[in-house]
């Protein structure tokens, strides 16, 4: 049995089942996801895939799984109760955890959650009670539970604040960092993931390569220039997995050519990013036109900052595509502030509008202040009304 449970490559091999776009990987994930089930006795998650009136539903084989974890079951609650008898405190702690990690090891979601929390209340030390927050956010992304995600990872920061030890905390930082890229917070995700490439240890919850290839992808997208040269471009852990890596070859053209401004080549290297890591991933899949637009839009902004007005012909040479192209794809993004510019298509230029960042502060500032003399208002009349000494 393995602490680290559940085993996250069944969340993988669920997405790529399902995934439309990956189609040539249905037929061996299906088949590895149906080995990882038989093998692990897997009940729980069966039944959640397979409907039972469906026709493919294996009844026989539920019960052969359901009888081998009766064993199991009766095998741990024995232990428990050994446990209890010998009034061994740290023995019966112990053997409710086997428990507990046994039904996320059989990826039993709910008797899961009640034997963690139950165990969690019978000890007093923190790392342990962080532990079984982690492991209950391992359960959420394997059955894609975001509100139980969000809910263990609060209690794990509240713990953590409390006294959790360096190596917890770290963890607690990959694996909050990689929430925040699920749910689309792509900023919170990138200080987090690339704070954590240096003290990596969550192999339990993806490799070493993926959490450097998440980090550089949140990063480019929020990141300012200088910050993204600091942080991923000359990061010593992404240049030393680059050359090693294909995962991070089409992510390092990507992100170096947005630095460098070699605007054609970034286009290329977004869309290679787009095929091969952004689609196939569980977590960035669903954001990949998203994320592949505003990177289009830093993008655009980062060519036209430099500019009162540019030629749209030469705009279009910069990226590699068509005028077009271009036109249209401003067209879309003008009207959401995506980019500040006008586009003139009959003079054929794109004239900037910078965003008044003055007159937006001094709106700012006028706006706080009404607030704060609303307040004073208030609380005037209240000293008027009750005194002084009755507030």
């Amino acid at each position: 049995m393995t602490s680290v449970a559940p085993d996250l490559n069944l969340a993988l091999y669920i997405f790529q089942c399902r995934e439309p776009r990956l189609k040539n990987l249905h037929d061996s994930a299906e088949k590895s996801l149906h080995e990882a089930i038989v093998k692990g006795n897997l009940t729980p998650l069966y039944k959640h895939l397979v409907p039972s009136g469906s026709s493919t539903y294996d009844a026989d084989l539920v019960k052969r799984m359901e009888e081998a974890n009766k064993v199991e079951e009766e095998k741990l609650r024995e232990q428990i109760k050994e446990a209890e008898e010998s009034e061994d405190d740290s023995s019966v702690l112990d053997a409710w955890t086997k428990l507990g990690m046994w039904y996320c090891q059989i990826c039993d979601l709910p008797n899961a959650e009640e034997t963690l929390r139950k165990t969690s209340d019978k000890t007093a030390s923190v790392g342990p009670k962080i532990d079984i927050c982690l492991a209950l956010v391992r359960m959420g992304f394997l059955y894609n539970d975001l509100k139980l995600i969000a809910k263990e990872l609060e209690t794990a920061r509240v713990l953590i604040e409390r006294g959790g030890d360096w190596e917890r905390k770290n963890k607690f930082k990959t694996y909050n960092g990689l929430y925040f890229m699920s749910i689309r917070k792509f900023e919170e995700a990138a200080d987090l993931l690339l704070d954590s490439f240096a003290t990596f240890t969550c192999t339990e919850l993806l490799s070493y390569e993926e959490v450097v290839a998440y980090g550089a992808i949140c990063g480019a997208l929020s990141l300012d220039r200088v910050s993204l040269k600091k942080r991923v471009v000359d990061s010593p852990e992404f240049l030393s997995l680059v050359p090693t890596t294909k995962l991070l070859e089409p992510l390092s053209v990507m992100v170096n050519s947005l630095y460098t401004c070699a605007y054609e080549s970034f286009l290329v290297a977004l869309a290679e990013v787009e095929e091969q890591i952004l689609r196939t991933s569980p977590f960035l899949s669903v954001h990949s036109a998203y994320y592949v637009r505003e990177m289009r839009c830093k993008a655009y902004s980062q060519l036209l900052e430099s500019y009162m007005s540019l030629n749209i012909q030469s705009m279009a040479e910069s990226f590699g595509v068509s005028v077009e192209y271009l036109e249209s794809d401003l067209s879309h993004l003008i009207p959401h502030r995506k980019v500040n510019c006008i586009l003139d298509k009959v003079n054929g230029v794109i004239v900037t509008n910078r965003p008044d960042t003055k007159n937006a502060q001094y709106r700012q500032f006028i706006e706080r202040g009404d607030e704060l003399l609303t307040k004073l208002q208030k609380f005037g009349a209240s000293v008027r009304l009750y005194g002084a000494d009755n507030l």
